[in-house]
């Protein structure tokens, strides 16, 4: 019977290069023209290529990066587009939801393992640091979102919602992807690259692929600057907690700013408490 594996770190340190680091950057850039640019025709052989090679270099490394594979051609069927429409709505959190017990059954159930968890509690207590961000976030917020979505132009991406049943849908669908954001990207994507790499580099592959969704999303324009410190700092504070209740706090710290924002962009005079006027 296959031994079970019980901790996404490995206890012996791992090599600061590593001929892995080839197909794990394959994969992982394969979301770029998946999601950045919705190519599938380039996406896909790019996503095959990245598991040949991880085949020939290392074959556990080829069942995680297959596992990883998996969730990304899942939420690849479907367009990530903000859209609220009530069809969209249900339509895209199957998916998403889907792209999240695929991985975990391959993993459960298929390679009979447990690598793939949702430490919901880390069992210790938070830190100082740890409350002080939380007020960090949610000011932080405050201070760059309002600028960004307007001065760019970013919040035209997400639909102008003024009936009650749209504002609802969208901080629903808001809160949701940013929940499924923590699931897939840190407690699939990042848990399974951290077996074979150091936190660094599995950080850093693990936010190329989210960066990647988040512009799908809408994140764009200039966007990246401010999503890629995001999904490595998620990363990071995930490793060091070992609290997905943690990181999803953040986010939803987050996502509520976010929200009011784009409501606030497509509602002038909504919410006064912004320093940067929505667009007239």
């Amino acid at each position: 019977m296959p031994v079970a594996a019980t901790s996404p770190a490995i206890a012996a340190p791992k090599p600061l290069w590593s001929w892995k680091l080839a197909p794990a950057f394959i994969v992982a850039t394969s979301a770029i023209p998946l999601f950045g640019f919705e190519n599938r025709l380039v996406g896909y052989p790019w996503l095959v290529i990245g598991l040949v090679v991880a085949f020939v270099v290392d074959r556990e490394l080829m069942r995680d990066l297959g596992i990883v594979a998996a969730g990304l051609i899942v939420v690849s069927t479907v367009s990530v587009k903000a859209d609220i429409s009530w069809p969209n709505f249900f339509l895209l959190g199957f998916v998403l939801s889907l792209a999240v017990a695929v991985p975990f059954v391959l993993d459960r159930y298929v390679f009979r393992r447990r690598v793939i968890r949702f430490p919901w509690r880390s069992g210790q207590k938070w830190q100082p640091w740890e409350k002080s961000y939380l007020f960090a976030v949610p000011f932080l917020g405050w201070l760059i979102l309002p600028y960004y979505f307007i001065s760019s132009g970013a919040y035209l991406n997400w639909p102008a919602v003024s009936e009650t049943s749209e504002v609802a849908r969208l901080f629903v669908g808001v809160n949701a992807v940013g929940i499924w954001d923590e699931l897939f990207f840190i407690c699939t994507c990042y848990v399974l690259l951290l077996r074979h790499f150091p936190v660094l580099f599995a950080n850093i592959l693990q936010a190329i692929i989210f960066v990647s969704f988040l512009w799908e999303l809408g994140y764009q324009e200039w966007g990246p600057l401010m999503t890629i410190p995001f999904a490595l700092l998620q990363g990071w504070i995930f490793h060091r907690t070992k609290s997905l209740t943690y990181v999803i706090i953040v986010h939803l710290l987050f996502d509520l700013v976010v929200f009011l924002a784009i409501v606030h962009a497509h509602n002038p005079g909504v919410f006064p408490f912004f320093l940067i006027p929505a667009p007239q």
